[in-house]
């Protein structure tokens, strides 16, 4: 049917009047009166009995009306919706964290968003290094929050800078030097590290090679698991060191000790694909813009 004719129905059956009906919709009596005359031919009935004095709905006049309301309810939301839609405040998001960094901000800044943004639906989800830019690249996920280390090698991402985040050395507290206030990293040289698998995380594992090697070693290797909660148990368990955030200390085991080497950080960044059209990403985004 035509809105624009219903429309014209409605407000004639909601004043009586054509000549109200023309006033209330700022059109001519004429244009009111050859719309409604339309949609009867159209429809195959009378809507008004109008005669000089009174106009009122026929029975098929007032059936129609309740009908008419309801699409042209139906039409406006389905038009705001898609404006909405455009605008991206409807629709669906997808995130992936590493899970130890983002938890000073993300759980009150999810919390923000969901209440100014009700219709965008989040998916939130915790991944390795390496999973969450596997994950970026073929749009599985929207935005990423992962540290800067190599991500400047990488094509078609852009970022946003969030937070610093200190790096640790990470060892046992009965290591020889878990209660040292001062020591170089060069002294671990003979240790053995425990490194997040090069797969799953390209970027902690460079991360750990780059820092030895700028302290004049090359770490001894004897694990690689797949996991960062493997890598903190095996430290736990005597079986070496590790070059981790050092935000973990905060989810790890209190036998753990976090020695912070001095001058080496990483930044804390929101990533995400240049060709993503996702309108709720801008929205996202400028939350984050009001971080403090």
């Amino acid at each position: 049917m035509d809105m624009r004719q219903l429309r014209y129905f409605i407000s004639v059956a909601e004043h009586l009047s054509f000549t109200e009906a023309s006033k209330h919709l700022f059109v001519a009596q004429s244009a009111v009166s050859q719309q409604i005359a339309e949609l009867e031919k159209k429809i195959g009935v009378r809507l008004f009995e109008r005669n000089k004095r009174s106009v009122k709905l026929t029975n098929a006049g007032s059936v129609l009306l309740e009908e008419a309301i309801l699409l042209i309810k139906k039409s406006d939301e389905t038009v705001n919706k898609v404006r909405q839609a455009e605008l991206g405040i409807i629709g669906n998001l997808q995130i992936g964290f590493l899970g130890y960094t983002e938890r000073s901000f993300l759980p009150d800044m999810v919390r923000e968003f969901r209440a100014d943004y009700p219709s965008v639906q989040l998916g939130l989800d915790q991944y390795n290094h390496g999973a969450l830019i596997d994950k970026l690249s073929t749009g599985d996920l929207d935005i990423i929050f992962t540290l800067s280390f190599g991500l400047e090698n990488l094509v078609g991402f852009e970022s946003m800078g969030i937070l610093d985040e200190n790096i640790s050395v990470v060892m046992h507290q009965d290591h020889p030097y878990a209660n040292a206030y001062d020591f170089e990293l060069s002294d671990l040289s003979q240790e053995d590290f425990i490194v997040l698998s090069r797969e799953e995380s390209p970027q902690g594992f460079n991360q750990t090679l780059m820092i030895c090697g700028k302290n004049g070693f090359s770490p001894h290797i004897v694990s690689q698991p797949k996991l960062i909660s493997t890598v903190l148990l095996l430290v736990d368990s005597g079986m070496g060191i590790a070059i981790l955030p050092s935000s973990l200390k905060y989810s790890s085991s209190s036998s753990l000790r976090f020695k912070e080497i001095k001058g080496e950080t990483n930044k804390l960044v929101a990533a995400w694909k240049k060709s993503n059209e996702n309108p709720s990403i801008a929205l996202f985004l400028e939350k984050l813009g009001k971080l403090e």
